[in-house]
């Protein structure tokens, strides 16, 4: 159990760091404000706070729930089909390329200003690392592995869904780990380009007012956000994977 406590007391140590810091180097709060500002301004103004992180939460989690949906049966279908592969995953890749912030204004002309176009970037964003591990657990499979479901009479369909998918999880899992990092990015990227609520545009708003401490606040929770949405993936992945080696590990470690 101590090493849990090692990431908190390290968070706690940096806390008092800063806040020792901005205090003894009488550093300006516009420049700098020390973390007791900073949580007395979520405090205060926690309500407006929270009608933004609602509607940035719900573009993250709809974006972020609508590339698992999406990119793992569109992986399985690359894995599984050479010609689509072919055909698609040139054109996968080659979209990936495009910076996702010069792709904002185009989708807000195409989509609007509400919350459609905000989840499409969200979507954009978090899709490619499904696709790309989902596509590497599924071909990770032993040929000794599929020789002998072959050799037993298993149809395709029931050797794809008992053995390829089972040992491709991991993969799936780390893929979406990846995406969850990056959800709360795609959602803030759509608010920066066009929106009149949402965390990002609240950020907007404070930085164009020099109110650093909003700044600040704000940064907290879209962290906050993305930590919990990265925690709830860990959960889900452990309760499904007890019998992963790596589940293994972390149990052991934690013990």
């Amino acid at each position: 159990m101590t090493r849990v406590w090692r990431p908190w007391a390290a968070i706690l140590l940096a806390l008092v760091l800063w806040e020792a810091g901005v205090r003894i180097g009488n550093v300006p709060a516009y420049l700098l404000p020390p973390p007791s500002a900073v949580l007395y301004r979520i405090a205060r103004d926690w309500q407006q706070i929270s009608l933004h992180m609602s509607v940035t939460a719900a573009e993250t989690l709809i974006g972020f729930a609508l590339a698992i949906v999406i990119s793992i049966p569109l992986a399985a279908l690359l894995a599984q089909v050479r010609w689509v592969e072919e055909t698609l995953y040139p054109l996968l890749v080659a979209s990936q390329t495009i910076p996702k912030v010069a792709l904002a204004p185009l989708l807000v002309v195409w989509f609007g200003f509400g919350q459609t176009s905000k989840i499409l970037i969200t979507f954009l964003i978090c899709f490619f690392p499904i696709v790309v591990d989902t596509m590497i657990g599924l071909r990770s499979i032993p040929r000794e592995v599929l020789w002998l479901s072959h050799s037993m009479g298993a149809p395709a369909w029931k050797t794809f869904f008992k053995i390829r998918i089972p040992a491709a999880l991991p993969n799936v899992f780390a893929g979406i780990k990846v995406a969850s990092t990056l959800a709360v990015v795609g959602a803030v990227v759509g608010e920066f380009v066009g929106a009149d609520q949402g965390l990002g545009y609240q950020l907007i708003v404070a930085n164009g007012v020099l109110d650093v401490q909003l700044s600040f606040a704000v940064l907290v929770i879209l962290s906050l956000m993305g930590i919990l949405l990265f925690v709830a993936v860990d959960v889900v992945e452990r309760l499904t994977l007890p019998w992963h080696i790596s589940q293994r590990r972390i149990q052991k470690t934690i013990a």
